[in-house]
């Protein structure tokens, strides 16, 4: 099973890329939705945080392993993006958000099928290249002007819960580049691009030995919870309520949890 990109054409400004866990394009666009003995089958398409990128492919492989008929597509980007894109009409099916904000802004128009539930939380560290090279020991490092700095944008979750916490810290801040997502400001660290920058804690375990992390104290002042729901028009509303299902199994929690998530 291989993971792949497979283009979608919606009626927005914003283009998606939607990553798959097996099938084909043919497959995606042609497989309808049904239920089978062996579970649900067609496409299911996951809106999901950019931070969840590993484990929910993980669990959308897993789930495609329970339902051979089923082909799971996913859209990982800034959560303010994707609720954005689900309220100007792109056809998915199940929304993860990485702050209540944004999924707010789905379930205020009308869009969540039932009540979100929060599947996870996560708290801001700083991320620095291997070894260090800054020297950076803590969060007033990051207004250092002679340092090169990253941090989320302001309008994604991880942007707004770093402004929490440096306005908790007393720290003003000095960002170089102001970053759509989470992954994007961590592919900057990885790179060598940017000496440190506040990410999530999960993105710094999922970069292995490439950054390192060190705790911010004030983070836990903006703790994010991770809410999930299906929407109302989802086009396979059973594929929708088995990938949820699975999310909050206990076997889906142990997975968020071994990603550095902390779990309900």
């Amino acid at each position: 099973m291989s993971t792949r990109a497979v283009p979608l054409v919606l009626p927005l400004a914003t283009a998606l890329v939607l990553t798959g866990c097996g099938g084909s394009a043919d497959d995606a666009t042609a497989a309808p939705a049904t239920t089978d003995a062996e579970g649900p089958t067609g496409t299911l398409t996951v809106f999901a945080a950019a931070s969840l990128t590993d484990v929910f492919t993980d669990l959308g492989e897993q789930l495609e392993a329970d339902a051979p008929g089923l082909d799971v597509q996913f859209n990982f980007a800034g959560s303010s993006a994707l609720a954005t894109q689900v309220t100007q009409g792109a056809p998915a099916d199940v929304f993860a958000s990485a702050n209540q904000p944004q999924m707010d802004v789905v379930t205020d128009a009308g869009l969540a099928d039932g009540e979100p539930q929060v599947f996870a939380a996560n708290v801001l560290q700083i991320a620095v290249p291997a070894g260090n090279p800054a020297g950076v020991t803590g969060l007033a490092d990051l207004a250092r002007e002679e340092l090169t700095i990253a941090v989320c944008a302001p309008q994604v979750p991880c942007g707004a819960a770093a402004e929490d916490v440096f306005a908790a810290a007393g720290v003003p801040p000095a960002p170089d580049t102001l970053e759509e997502d989470v992954r994007a400001a961590l592919t900057k660290v990885e790179l060598g691009e940017v000496d440190a920058a506040l990410v999530y804690t999960t993105d710094v375990t999922s970069a292995g030995d490439a950054v390192e992390g060190i705790d911010v104290p004030e983070a836990e002042e903006a703790v994010n919870d991770y809410p999930i729901a299906p929407l109302a028009e989802a086009p396979n509303p059973e594929a929708a309520a088995a990938f949820v299902e699975l999310v909050l199994s206990e076997e889906g929690q142990q997975a968020l949890a071994d990603a550095g998530f902390r779990t309900p």
